[in-house]
């Protein structure tokens, strides 16, 4: 039965504490297409993207109409394309990422994700090729979103992949420094990848998904503030269940729309990824959600374990709204996007250190933070190393997107526009890890990933 407090109370979440649908992603298999002539490869995957996603962008907007909630991205996930393509060179590869943003672009959505790797034992030729046309290819697109997976818990971490991803955050900083190094905005370094996930810059559609599948990530950090800042000074327990009642609800939203745009479109539902997803609007914030709880800056001592207590309270609350829950799911800290984590950034409150030690909590990692230009490419990697280990370590997904922003420094700000925010450049540590970057080969897997 229907309640009318709950109908009330979602309104109120959409029209005063920005809840909306951050994402509807369809996946696309693009296996069918492969082909060992390149222009016939192209048409192929062309004339699957555009068919199959025809009409994700008019569903989207029939069920804002329907239920009055804000689908404020519509994207597009393939097949990682170093399998798609795995016979290509660097160019052939670039010509693909240059099919990809007119296919989306022709689609009318926001990205697509895909153009990824799995490097995480080592690399088969396509992967090797599709990593070095990265810089190229993101200088050229502008829907074009890269993720590679040099790490997993069982595999350990690929360092020779880490070395070089470091390298080529470097060289796609370069060739858009015109824009702030804005391609590096739409590349991801992962440990642990989920084959599910509807977030740029990370999605990607997985080897075992179906040949299409809507996945939706829900939004509501500011539902979620406000929650917290009506529930008062209550002790721990009531706060978790604070998060957890609100968190069922936002779900349950996802659940809604994710459902109803698989049946429109007739493709299977997949998930509903819970992850609280900030954006640089006021009132969207999780820095606010922390400060919320009692912390005068994001960033001070006790942190850490108000972003676990917030991440554990979500999924506990989402995963009883949905039978389907995957991606991330969680909570997100991408600096850039985030009003109160630039905030605390800018007063030197919230570092790169204490971000690191966050992301142990979190649901990602090192996410859209402005770092000096001038940095080098083996900090870069370390930087890297740093954040995968912690997430082969602890069995969970993590991931870094840095961006070296050409030309600036500690002071300066980096203009991305959209939901991508602006950054200050945050300052790295000036001790020099190259010579530990350089050994090369992989560490290994942790002693409990031998599970079997």
């Amino acid at each position: 039965m229907l309640n009318t407090n709950d109908i009330l109370q979602t309104i109120r979440m959409i029209r005063e504490e920005n809840l909306d649908i951050r994402t509807v992603t369809m996946g696309i298999s693009l296996f069918d297409c492969i082909s060992d002539d390149q222009a016939r490869l192209e048409t192929k995957i062309y004339d699957k993207i555009t068919s199959s996603a025809k009409d994700l962008v008019s569903v989207c907007q029939e069920l804002e109409r329907t239920y009055g909630i804000p689908i404020v991205n519509k994207r597009i996930s393939v097949t990682p394309i170093s399998y798609v393509g795995a016979g290509l060179s660097p160019e052939g590869f670039v010509r693909l990422a240059r099919l990809l943003d007119r296919a989306a672009a022709a689609l009318g959505v926001n990205f697509i994700g895909g153009y990824s790797a799995h490097v995480q034992k080592g690399e088969i030729i396509g992967a090797r090729n599709l990593i070095e046309s990265i810089p190229q290819a993101l200088s050229e697109t502008e829907l074009v979103c890269s993720s590679i997976n040099v790490a997993t818990t069982k595999a350990g971490i690929n360092m020779d992949a880490v070395r070089r991803m470091g390298e080529i955050v470097k060289e796609t900083a370069y060739l858009t420094r015109e824009r702030d190094s804005i391609g590096c905005a739409k590349l991801v370094v992962f440990a642990n990848i989920p084959e599910d996930n509807p977030f740029m810059a990370g999605a990607l559609h997985g080897i075992g998904e179906p040949d299409r599948v809507i996945n939706v990530g829900v939004s509501g950090p500011g539902v979620v503030a406000a929650a917290i800042k009506e529930a008062g000074s209550c002790d721990f327990s009531a706060l978790a269940d604070t998060v957890k009642k609100i968190a069922f609800k936002i779900t349950r939203v996802g659940q809604l729309i994710a459902s109803e745009a698989a049946k429109r479109l007739g493709v299977p539902y997949g998930i509903v990824d819970l992850s609280l997803a900030p954006t640089p609007a006021a009132g969207d914030s999780v820095a606010e959600i922390l400060e919320n709880m009692g912390l005068e800056r994001t960033g001070t001592h006790g942190t850490t374990a108000a972003l676990a207590l917030l991440n554990d309270a979500v999924k506990k609350g989402g995963v009883m709204a949905s039978g389907h829950v995957g991606g991330l799911s969680g909570a997100f800290i991408p600096v850039s996007e985030d009003r109160g984590m630039i905030a605390a950034a800018e007063c030197g409150t919230l570092t790169l250190d204490k971000l690191e030690a966050m992301t142990a909590v979190c649901s990602v990692g090192l996410d859209m933070i402005a770092i000096p230009g001038d940095t080098e490419a083996s900090t870069i990697s370390g930087i890297i190393a740093d954040e995968i280990s912690i997430g082969v370590v602890n069995n969970k997904t993590t991931a870094v997107r840095v961006i070296p922003v050409f030309g600036k420094g500690v002071g300066d700000y980096a203009e991305f526009g959209g939901l991508l925010g602006y950054a200050p450049i945050m300052p790295v540590k000036n001790g020099d890890c190259r010579d530990f970057i350089s050994r090369g080969g992989r560490i290994p897997a942790p002693i409990h990933s031998l599970k079997n």
